[in-house]
């Protein structure tokens, strides 16, 4: 009796235990809300530029404005980012900075990006991508700062958009597996610049960053790059290029300067690019010419003239044990006018840069940098002025 009721409870528990199993197999899997697909994180640099530096009026607008007479400690950028696929074929990224400057002030909070991609099919091989955005001129340019060796961009190819950004739309080219090779290039440390396309063709504004449009004109920007595969190394050729009217703002205009009357200058670049991903190696080649307004301290005005720049940054990756050393040397050239700076101040540059980035941990990293720099940059406030030097330069990042 006793083991007829055993066998009995066995059979039983066996059952009701296959009954369970059944029902969990066939309960649906809930879909994940939209809130639970939003990506969170962002970086952090702290700079210390006042290390033997010779010059103290040597100094950059458009690099680091910690540079010169009084540099000490300060934030380069605090940046968190806010991203995420709430679609199959919408994807959105919002980056406020945290450490934007205002009038010589510091650490006030500026919108950087704010953007959706809409794909147009279900690999997303075309999309849209709409709001304000980096815009897709130059490799260096589109290369995210937490990857970048050179602690700043070069002047070349830098002076062409503010801060690098515009409002506007574009429309996006890459087949998937060119778009999963433009990730791991950053997932996996080769210092990639990211998606934005084989092909990638732009209207914008045209104006610096978080400043109303004051003209009808848009730019329109064309940029086509292709990345292949030699061996174990990658290379990347690019050729990208601009047109549009550019208004210099009121604010941005001395009193007494010449100027055309419209304050509408011509701004219209072309430029190449050539990368050979570090592996270990790397190799870094852009070069751009154009026209866009520059001061000219002959006639005291402002005038359309012609521009031309570029760079070449050397670059190997060294790892010992848990430790990644990346030393890096950098020369950059340009020759021309800055059109966001006052009077489109007048800029002839030679600098040359050499430094190491060391990774210790997966989310820290420390940059050495030495520079060697000579500038001329005149507008009509600050005439022949030609400033030489060097210093070193120190960044320590922590990523999340």
């Amino acid at each position: 009796m006793k083991t007829r009721l055993i066998i009995f409870l066995t059979i039983s528990c066996c059952q009701q235990l296959a009954i369970s199993q059944s029902d969990t197999i066939n309960e649906p899997v809930k879909e994940r809300k939209w809130f639970q697909k939003i990506n969170f994180g962002g970086y952090l640099q702290l700079r210390y530029n006042g290390l033997f530096e010779s010059n103290p009026d040597l100094t950059c607008e458009q690099c680091d404005k910690a540079w010169g007479e009084g540099s000490n400690f300060s934030i380069r950028r605090a940046r968190i980012v806010f991203s995420g696929q709430i679609h199959p074929q919408i994807s959105f990224y919002i980056q406020p900075d945290f450490a934007s400057g205002i009038n010589g002030s510091k650490n006030f909070v500026q919108l950087r990006d704010a953007y959706f991609d809409l794909g147009v099919d279900k690999k997303n091989e075309f999309r849209f991508r709409i709001g304000q955005s980096k815009v897709p001129y130059s490799f260096e340019n589109m290369q995210s700062s937490r990857n970048r060796l050179s602690l700043d961009r070069n002047d070349g190819l830098n002076s062409s958009f503010a801060n690098e950004r515009d409002l506007g739309i574009y429309f996006m080219w890459a087949p998937p597996k060119f778009r999963q090779l433009f990730k791991d290039l950053v997932d996996q440390g080769l210092k990639g610049s990211g998606d934005f396309g084989v092909v990638a063709l732009g209207v914008i504004n045209g104006q610096p960053l978080n400043t109303k449009e004051l003209n009808n004109n848009k730019h329109i920007v064309l940029r086509a790059t292709y990345p292949f595969k030699i061996k174990n190394q990658i290379f990347e050729g690019s050729i990208q290029g601009y047109t549009g009217l550019y208004h210099m703002r009121a604010d941005d205009i001395s009193i007494g300067v010449k100027h055309n009357g419209t304050l509408n200058y011509k701004d219209q670049r072309v430029g190449v690019s050539a990368i050979w991903h570090p592996k270990p190696f790397g190799i870094q080649a852009e070069y751009n010419i154009g026209r866009g307004p520059e001061f000219n301290k002959y006639t005291d005005s402002i005038e359309t003239r012609k521009l031309k720049g570029g760079y070449i940054l050397l670059n190997y990756q060294l790892k010992l044990k848990n430790h990644l050393f990346i030393p890096f040397a950098k020369y950059e050239y340009y020759n021309g006018g800055k059109k966001f700076e006052l009077d489109a101040r007048s800029h002839h540059v030679n600098e040359l840069e050499f430094g190491v980035e060391w990774q210790p941990l997966k989310y820290f990293k420390l940059t050495v940098q030495y520079m060697l720099s000579e500038r001329r940059y005149e507008d009509f406030q600050m005439q022949n002025n030609f400033q030489k030097g060097h210093l070193l330069r120190l960044q320590a990042q922590v990523s999340f």
